[in-house]
């Protein structure tokens, strides 16, 4: 049995399993989920657990290199793209059309489904390499 960490065996699976460049999603509970791709679903009620809950446990585990959201987030949305950026830190965020957003969840390894109900409040993930400077560190 674990000892610590994501205890999720779904989760701390698809986490274990990502490779550079892979994606995983962690989504609100409106965001449509492709039939392919396989949906994780934490979703209790209204806003349990919540997005931001959600994304705190997988980054404590996950090399992130870059995160993809939804322009519209910043409009709609305006104070959940304020705490995703403050808990991203300095991960880079990528901007895209909604539009374009759920057509990249297709190719994601997962959608983490949570109890979130703000609009937008959706956060595609690309895996980094280890936590290694590519360019420094390639052989």
């Amino acid at each position: 049995m674990k000892k610590s960490g994501i205890i999720n065996q779904p989760i701390a699976a698809v986490i274990g399993g990502l490779g550079h460049t892979d994606t995983i999603t962690i989504a609100d509970a409106g965001l449509p989920i492709p039939a392919s791709t396989q949906r994780i679903d934490l979703a209790l009620t209204r806003g349990v657990p919540t997005f931001l809950e959600t994304l705190r446990v997988v980054l404590s585990e996950m090399y992130v290199e870059k995160a993809i959201v939804a322009e519209e987030m910043q409009a709609v949305s305006p104070q959940m793209y304020e705490a995703l950026v403050e808990v991203l830190g300095d991960t880079p965020i990528e901007l895209v059309p909604h539009v374009d957003f759920k057509r990249e969840t297709a190719v994601s390894k997962a959608i983490i489904r949570t109890g979130e109900f703000t609009p937008y409040a959706n956060v595609i993930l690309v895996a980094g390499a280890w936590g290694f400077d590519l360019d420094r560190d390639r052989v």
